[in-house]
């Protein structure tokens, strides 16, 4: 291990160390979080707490400067310290740090413990304990550190209990006592060492010792916290009064009389965390009846198998199983079924067994009540079918599986069963088809647990599949999950099948759930709200609740958070099986016109509350089919959108795919500007594409108009410039001739931007004086503001700021009369940058902060970006380049949430300017190049410029020759694009001579 942090800091593998006060904190901190980036504000706090001085973030480079040549000194990579400007972090590999190493012993070793090989488990409790070489990071004193620390002495005092429990059941209590002892005076607090100490005493006839140790421990309870001992370690003293010697020392394992419980299967995977924590629950508090519900093929029985399986030591009486049958083709067994079957499990003949239900189950509890015993009731369809069945008292162990929830059962903890994750899935694909023949194709193998969305039965059919093919590639089996005839016609073997499985809850449901679960195979997204649902299902909202509350409790719908509902992809397919057969089509075409409705209204009414006046002239118009549905989405604004654009993106395809023309390109522009502002740029170019296509189609010329000039939007803030300026050239011919004004002067404004930001200022400048002509006619002054904002920002890229100036104060005017808050918030960030580079600070300083807020307000994260770029240009030149940095960070955080590359380009440029000056020549480098290669591949000039300008800033001390080669191309891009900063870089390059 190359770091120790279980004691005293160690780095390097021996006994070295790092000893000056910062850098131990530093380095501390960062090994506590091995793998992570730490925040340099986390980092700060930990070295400073509350007094941190202004040149921390300086020092704190300086500290790991330090450590990286310290890590030199001890034959370690310096490059294991990460920068970035997130904070820093220390890569380590899996055996690296000592905390991590014992983490995984202890996970094992628990692992084992569940199992039931219990010397493993003891070997590998002891091997992970033995890492330790004192308190965590012991003679650190920050309180960062300590607190952080505390948990991890916190893990081990928890290991050393699990391990003592597990010594003590093998009988090894005389060896612990004087390890408990010495524990028990360092931490007289911890009840469970307090206990165990008792039992082994108690174990080795010290009876009266064991006593005295409950004495002193409730002295100190009462002294130090004002309270009795805890119930479990007050029954455990008076069973040490009692003389119940057997309650420590080797477990007494009598041979059980009965044993029903079908095999445990050996490729049990993916559900050991929820077998250690029902093992947990019934070992820690008594929870005796546990029931386990979940979809079918979900791996209930066989959990409760385990379950079982790993308790049988503790139930050795009887363990018993019965198949209740609630889903499957027979009919449900009756509790007085159930209850004669279970007794002749028992070994109670036929002749004994009453006829009468209630005394039926009389003699089922006396049968168990002398008896320690684990009883599975498998397949449960209700809570009448099992209640009659749980016996009484605290020593018997009562395992329930359902697909429905049981939520009339009065007792009982319930614990509902999930999919597998990725990785398990693969694990048991792997087991059932072969281990080497899935690690051979590991893509392919992840797509066939993937189509099987993870659930246990799928992925054993599809294993099965495999093994009973061997010369099938398992790509071969995927590609019969996606292009064959569906992972549900795949997913068969034998009498077993994953359609069966769910056809056979489909039929327990009522008619009405019956005919809601189809209709929600329509909803593409990953998520439905119950408004979605009621709009598919054509019913009352709170009707439509009530169903899906009978599909939750029924396991073929989840809801994964109060009021979202979700399909499990195989669910799914099997609701669109459904919906394929004839006499669904009728509907299934009306719940598809309600579902894009649906959406269709909702996103219209989010356009209305969040677009410009100039972008709501072309909102098309709409009437709403389920207006009652409305309110709650469109108040809940971006973020029902956030949760629900992919579905909406998919929606728009469906609407092509299933002839809806005009809902299709009406949905695409609806979502055009939550998209935009949203980041959502390639869903944008998608769906513009299709409404494009779709209009086209109906011959509308307007509508694919429109379509053009928003799908240029995204090329756009892709810099992707010249097809920006081709969609709308051809959206500005097509307004021309159908003689629509406003329409044609918006695209001459979007013209003008985008001929700019190519560089082409001249040619942006005309279109800008083209469409000014016009707009002397107009009265509208929301067609000003939009015109004044595109042509205000090009002349400032431009350098003419005189100009800006005067059309920005315009700008604010009118903003302010027509009362648009985005108009405002524009104008005031473009008279903040007018002001800055016109040299005026103090109002700039002023109105940069009134933008930031604005922008904030909207969540407009470019124009974020944009303004704390600007702020941190300001504080650079004023002699703050940390400060500058932090800020020029934050907007590459919200370009690049914005997916504007030009701004993450431009972020990117400002932030190493910043850290060049902080002295941080290699990452200021690195970043100017990252920046130089992502510039040239989008053809942004200007930046490239920038990129160039930057490098050689970085290397004119070095390498002039270099630096000069840089500069001549920085200012000969600076000349194609007529910026200003062309001056500025022909300084440097007469300074380099």
């Amino acid at each position: 291990m190359r770091f120790g942090i279980l004691g005293p800091l160690r780095v390097g593998g021996g006994e070295s160390t790092v000893t000056a006060g910062r850098d131990r904190i530093v380095l501390a901190m960062l090994l506590l979080r091995a793998g992570r980036l730490v925040p340099v504000d986390e980092l700060v706090d930990a070295v400073w707490e509350d007094r941190p001085p202004a040149t921390a973030r300086a020092q704190l480079q300086t500290c790991v400067s330090r450590l990286r040549r310290r890590f030199t000194e001890l034959g370690l990579a310096p490059e294991l310290i990460v920068t970035d400007p997130a904070g820093y972090g220390v890569r380590t590999g899996p055996n690296d740090v000592d905390a991590e190493v014992f983490a995984r012993g202890v996970e094992a070793a628990r692992a084992s413990v569940v199992a039931g090989r219990l010397a493993e488990a003891r070997a590998g409790f002891r091997a992970a304990l033995a890492l330790w070489r004192g308190p965590t990071l012991g003679g650190i004193p920050s309180r960062s550190i300590r607190r952080r620390a505390q948990a991890l002495d916190e893990q081990r005092l928890t290991a050393l209990e699990e391990c003592v429990d597990v010594e003590l059941r093998l009988g090894q209590a005389a060896e612990l006592i004087e390890e408990l002892a010495e524990c028990v005076d360092q931490h007289p607090l911890r009840e469970r060492l307090r206990g165990q100490l008792m039992l082994a005493l108690s174990s080795v006839g010290r009876q009266a010792d064991a006593l005295a140790v409950y004495r002193e421990g409730r002295r100190t309870y009462a002294d130090e916290l004002g309270i009795e001992p805890g119930a479990e370690l007050q029954e455990l003293h008076q069973r040490v009064l009692a003389g119940d010697l057997a309650l420590a020392g080797r477990e007494a394992r009598p041979a059980a009389r009965v044993r029903s419980l079908p095999r445990a299967i050996g490729d049990f995977i993916g559900r050991q965390e929820t077998l250690a924590r029902l093992v947990k629950e019934i070992d820690g508090d008594g929870s005796q009846i546990q029931v386990i519900d979940g979809m079918p093929g979900s791996g209930k029985t066989t959990l409760a198998v385990h379950v079982a399986t790993a308790l049988a030591d503790r139930y050795p009486d009887a363990q018993l199983f019965i198949d209740l049958h609630g889903y499957s083709e027979r009919q449900p067994l009756t509790p007085a079924t159930a209850a004669a079957a279970l007794l002749r499990q028992l070994g109670v003949p036929a002749e004994r067994v009453p006829e009468n239900l209630d005394d039926r189950l009389a003699l089922w509890r006396i049968e168990l009540a002398g008896r320690r015993a684990v009883v599975v009731l498998d397949n449960a369809a209700t809570a009448d079918q099992v209640a009659p069945l749980l016996p009484n008292g605290s020593h018997c162990l009562v395992l329930i599986t359902s697909r429905r929830r049981l939520i009339g059962l009065d007792e009982g903890r319930p614990s509902s069963l999930p999919v597998l994750d990725a990785d398990e899935a693969i694990e048991l694909l792997a087991r059932v088809a072969g281990a080497e023949r899935i690690a051979a194709e590991p893509e392919a193998a992840a797509e066939v647990a993937l189509r099987c969305g993870h659930l246990p039965l799928a992925i054993r059919l599809a294993g099965a599949r495999l093994a009973h093919r061997p010369r099938w590639r398992v790509a071969d089996l995927a590609e019969r999950l996606v292009a064959g005839a569906g992972p549900l016609a795949e997913l068969t073997a034998g009498q077993r099948s994953v359609g069966q499985a769910f056809a056979l809850s489909y039929a327990q449901i009522s008619p009405p759930a019956q005919r809601l679960f189809p209709l929600l195979g329509l909803h593409p997204g990953g998520r439905l709200d119950s408004r979605v649902a009621a709009a598919l299902v054509d019913l009352p909202l709170t009707d439509t609740q009530d169903l899906l509350d009978e599909l939750v409790d029924a396991h073929l719908v989840e809801e994964v958070q109060p009021g979202r509902y979700r399909l499990h992809d195989l669910l799914r397919e099997y609701a669109r099986l459904l919906l394929a057969g004839p006499q669904w089509q009728t509907e299934r075409r009306a719940a598809l016109e309600r579902l894009l409705d649906h959406h269709l209204s909702v996103t219209l009414a989010m356009a209305r509350q969040t677009e410009a006046a100039g972008s709501r002239r072309n909102i098309p118009p709409h009437t709403p089919g389920r207006p009652d549905l409305l309110a709650a989405p469109v108040f809940e604004g971006r973020a029902w959108f956030e949760e629900n654009h992919a579905g909406l993106t998919a929606l728009v395809r469906i609407a092509e795919e299933e002839d809806f023309p005009v809902q299709c390109w009406k949905l695409a522009r609806a979502c055009w500007r939550l998209n935009f502002e949203g980041g959502h740029l390639d869903e944008l170019i998608e769906t513009h594409t299709i409404g494009l296509r779709v209009a086209e189609r109906l011959g509308d010329e307007a509508a694919s108009a429109t379509m053009l000039n928003y799908l240029s939007s995204a090329y756009f803030r892709l810099a992707r410039f010249p097809e920006a300026i081709s969609a709308m050239e051809v959206a500005l011919t097509v307004r021309r001739r159908l003689g629509l004004r406003e329409d044609t002067l918006s695209t001459l404004w979007n013209l003008g931007i985008s001929y700019a930001a190519n560089g082409d200022h001249r040619k942006g400048k005309a279109k800008f004086d083209e469409a000014l002509g016009m707009i002397e006619r107009s009265t509208d002054p929301s067609t000003l503001t939009n015109l004044l904002n595109n042509l205000s920002y090009a002349l400032i890229a431009w350098g003419r700021y005189d100009e800006s100036l005067r059309l920005t104060r315009l700008h604010i005017m009118l903003a302010r009369q027509t009362k648009d808050r985005r108009q405002i918030e524009n104008a005031v960030g473009h008279l903040a940058m007018v002001r800055h580079r016109m040299g005026d600070l103090g109002p700039a300083r002023r109105l940069l902060r009134v933008a930031l807020y604005l922008k904030r307000q909207a969540n407009n994260r470019f124009g974020e970006g944009e303004v704390l770029n600007e702020i941190g240009v300001m504080e650079r030149v004023a002699g703050e380049p940390e400060r500058a940095a932090a800020l020029h960070r934050d907007a590459l955080v919200a370009m690049v949430e914005a997916g504007d590359r030009i701004g993450q380009c431009a972020s990117r440029n400002l932030l190493a300017r910043s850290m060049l000056e902080q002295g941080d020549v290699a990452s200021a480098l690195d970043l100017h190049r990252r920046v130089l290669a992502d510039a040239d591949r989008l053809g942004a000039r200007y930046e490239k410029g920038r990129a160039l300008e930057g490098i050689a800033r970085c290397v004119r001390a070095t390498d002039p020759a270099a630096a000069r080669l840089h500069l001549e191309q920085a200012v000969a891009l600076f000349r194609q694009v007529e910026s200003p900063d062309q001056h500025e870089a022909e300084r440097l390059l007469a300074e380099l001579g």
